[in-house]
């Protein structure tokens, strides 16, 4: 659920990424017993994944702002700008430290950007217009949808789920369980039994 892609308004583009980078370099990241703010990725193997959609999105033509390092198990906060459909980052969820800035210019690319690809488990749109906001996030093809609200978000009562590749393709948590992890069945009951005929 974390943030990958960062579809920005290409007027703010600029200070926008100028932030995420400032933030960045500022993540402490190591052992979580210490005063971190990120630990280690779960694998050598995710960690090169990670490493590989960075190099690979850089070589086809994004601009790395910060991070694209590791150490160990642990991969620094890593900002890209530039990027674009058929980049990797843009094309594949990364499961790492990784803000992948698209800029756009209408609403209807800001619909299109996200909707065009195979993944949607959760989104979040920001807005000083709540309604412009809203009236954005119910053309998005996401499970989870947040207006000025992080990507983060759940609760253990809401039903959790993504649309197209993301999640497990269920909704889960809450009332949805009943469904998730039961079978429907039709039962009659009479007390007496009918004469049919023969």
């Amino acid at each position: 659920m974390t943030t990958g892609r960062v579809l920005v308004n290409g007027k703010v583009a600029a200070p926008l990424t100028e932030k995420l980078v400032a933030k960045a370099q500022h993540l402490p990241v190591g052992d979580p017993l210490g005063q971190v703010a990120l630990g280690p990725v779960i694998s050598r193997a995710q960690v090169e994944r990670i490493d590989s959609i960075v190099k690979d999105t850089v070589a086809a033509g994004a601009k790395l702002e910060a991070g694209g390092t590791f150490e160990g198990p642990f991969y620094r906060p890593t900002v890209l700008s530039g990027v674009k459909p058929g980049m990797r980052a843009f094309d594949e969820e990364i499961f790492g430290p990784v803000a992948a800035i698209t800029p756009f210019s209408t609403d209807d690319e800001a619909v299109a950007l996200p909707n065009n690809g195979e993944y949607g488990l959760s989104a979040g749109v920001f807005s000083a217009d709540v309604g412009h906001a809203i009236a954005i996030g119910n053309r998005l093809n996401t499970g989870l949808l947040h207006i000025n609200d992080q990507t983060v978000a759940d609760e253990p009562h809401v039903p959790f789920g993504g649309s197209g590749a993301s999640g497990n393709g269920t909704r889960i948590g809450g009332p949805a369980n009943w469904d998730e992890f039961t079978q429907w069945q039709w039962m009659t009951i009479k007390e007496k039994l009918n004469p049919y005929p023969f």
